[in-house]
């Protein structure tokens, strides 16, 4: 049996078209999971509770940790410490393997590239509250008291990735004939993993024996666009004008007055202000996959768009 922890998001449903390839049982775990084709469980579990997340986990060989907060610093303080513990806790009482599908807040403000060694530096509240989480089951590898891997994700787009920045303002803005938007800088490289390339490497890592109680950065094309190459790219495949606008700290500033979501958003703009260069070398050379191309990626994610 293999788990996956948290459901309902974009990554979970690829997830587990990726597994029915395989022959997996499947079991899939939320607040309000949706028995989906390919599975074979769904099981309603509230993983900030100790005892749910262990029934959620028992039979488990692997579990996924996919969960996806609401994006509010409030709600990201009382439960991710709590579910990362109720997780950890879980798989070493079922001996299952646990597969954490992370991010890059902990890095903080990275001059250069980032990479499975750059060290935690958190430039904002989630960032440190994505660095206790990762250090909480680092500690536990390091004294080998489960086995695990953390699957690190640059900001994603994708076919099905409707939350991803790049879905929200510039794939829905331009599928609907309206203007796109960017954030902060247009001018500086921004990488992006494609969803479908994150989803496979998810389940090669989980395969490989060699691939356990490591980090690594999940697949994602190298020589990152700026984001107004990348705003090039998507109207291309519309067929459509790359209109846009770029949306200032000061516009932001404003408009968190009226939306939570924007405001949450507003401390991460540091992450679009200067390079933000993602590298997966380590996975690319170890499994030898050739991530899927920006220009490939946007053709993919524009005919999801069309159809």
């Amino acid at each position: 049996m293999v788990t996956i922890l948290g459901a309902n998001g974009a990554i979970s449903s690829e997830l587990v078209k990726e597994l029915t390839t395989r022959n997996e049982s499947i079991r899939l775990v939320s607040r309000n999971p949706k028995l989906v084709p390919g599975a074979a469980e769904a099981v309603a579990a509230d993983l900030s509770n100790l005892d749910d997340t262990v029934k959620a986990v028992t039979g488990s060989r692997i579990a996924f940790l996919l969960v996806g907060l609401k994006y509010d610093i409030t709600e990201w303080r009382a439960l991710w410490p709590r579910m990362m513990r109720n997780a950890i806790e879980a798989a070493k009482r079922a001996n299952t393997r646990l597969v954490f599908f992370d991010n890059v807040y902990m890095y903080g403000k990275v001059e250069g590239v980032m990479t499975e060694q750059t060290p935690f530096h958190p430039y904002s509240k989630k960032g440190e509250i994505r660095a206790q989480i990762a250090t909480m089951l680092l500690t536990e590898l390091k004294a080998g008291n489960l086995t695990a891997l953390i699957a690190r994700s640059a900001d994603f787009y994708g076919p099905r990735a409707r939350p991803g920045i790049p879905n929200v303002l510039v794939f829905d803005k331009l599928a609907k004939g309206a203007k796109a938007s960017w954030l902060a800088n247009d001018s500086v490289k921004h990488s992006f993993t494609f969803t479908p390339d994150a989803v496979r490497s998810l389940v090669l890592l989980a395969e490989s024996e060699s691939a356990w109680n490591q980090t690594w950065h999940v697949p994602t094309a190298p020589d990152p666009p700026t984001g107004k190459q990348f705003i090039e790219l998507v109207a291309k495949e519309f067929g459509a004008q790359p209109k846009y606008r770029v949306l200032t700290r000061p516009m932001l500033r404003v408009a968190g007055w009226f939306d939570t979501t924007v405001r949450e958003l507003y401390e991460m703009l540091y992450q679009y202000e200067f390079d933000y260069i993602f590298d997966s070398t380590k996975f690319t050379t170890a499994f030898r996959f050739q991530p899927t191309s920006y220009a490939e990626g946007v053709r993919r994610t524009t005919q999801a768009y069309q159809q």
